[in-house]
């Protein structure tokens, strides 16, 4: 990976920079000589984010879902880079929430759709001008649960099944201006993820019908059990970063970048062994 260099610092924006792999990025990418415009929902996360940065952190306010905020944030990051354009964009705002398919309510799959996709491709599309200026790159955050997706996040896997064909798609359409898409396939990473989406799915078990609970109690107390234990066996949000930052720097980027054994092992996975054989290690793993 090539070295920080010395000259005009490149820009790249990062969203859903306020914790986890959006801050773990910012971080990297600052330390390494890049300028990082940093998508936060709360300034005051963005603040503590750019203690210590030299200024090379610049905390933005941005919800994903929030079209006059994407357009403000544009405008700004236009004003700052001028005709130098926007070297890269890493599209990493997510959410995730866990429960029966069976009840999911449809407002809370929407919702991880409204962030998680359609936010993604609003920002992507906002910033497409300013990168074609420098011939940058677009980075999209998937996960390993978008070509493997686990019980009871039929929802949050959708999502990054969608972004997996966003990315396939986009890599080709933007070829002919030398714009480089890469794919971000983390697995278990230690993040405050894990720890909101078992809050919110405790919200979301409390509002649902008194039969969900007779009809999954097992595989629900399975799945809670298995939450706790991820984040001692997780690999740190810095390894992400490095991943990341090779797909922004590198001359030949890859298109996809699993990160952890347990994505690197499931990509291998889906493509030798047949599905009930699949389905049967996940129900072994998960202790369903």
């Amino acid at each position: 990976m090539p070295a920080p260099s010395s000259a005009a610092p490149r820009t790249v924006l990062v969203t859903g920079a306020s914790t986890g792999i959006g801050a773990a990025c910012a971080r990297t990418l600052a330390a390494r000589g890049w300028r990082v415009f940093a998508g936060v929902r709360k300034l005051a996360d963005g603040e503590a984010l750019a203690a210590g940065s030299e200024g090379r952190i610049i905390p933005l306010q941005l919800d994903v879902t929030n079209r006059d905020q994407i357009q403000s944030v544009v405008r700004e990051i236009s004003a700052q880079c001028g005709e130098a354009g926007l070297q890269g964009v890493v599209n990493n705002a997510g959410i995730a929430l866990a429960g029966p398919l069976e009840f999911m309510p449809l407002d809370a799959f929407q919702r991880q759709f409204d962030v998680n996709v359609l936010g993604l491709v609003a920002v992507t599309q906002a910033v497409l001008p300013l990168i074609r200026k420098s011939r940058g790159r677009v980075v999209l955050m998937g996960s390993n649960s978008g070509f493997m997706c686990e019980p009871f996040l039929a929802g949050y896997g959708a999502t990054k099944h969608a972004v997996e064909a966003i990315a396939d798609s986009l890599r080709i359409e933007l070829r002919p201006w030398g714009i480089e898409v890469a794919l971000i396939e983390p697995g278990a990473i230690k993040t405050p993820i894990w720890s909101k989406s078992r809050e919110a799915a405790e919200q979301l078990f409390v509002g649902m019908p008194p039969e969900c609970e007779k009809l999954y109690a097992a595989p629900i107390s399975a799945l809670r059990k298995m939450v706790e234990k991820i984040p001692s066996s997780a690999i740190p949000p810095e390894r992400v970063a490095g991943a990341v930052a090779h797909a922004l720097e590198s001359r030949r980027p890859r298109t996809r970048y699993p990160v952890g054994l347990d994505s690197i092992a499931g990509s291998l996975l889906v493509r030798i062994i047949p599905d009930r054989w699949l389905d049967w290690i996940i129900r072994k793993v998960m202790g369903l």
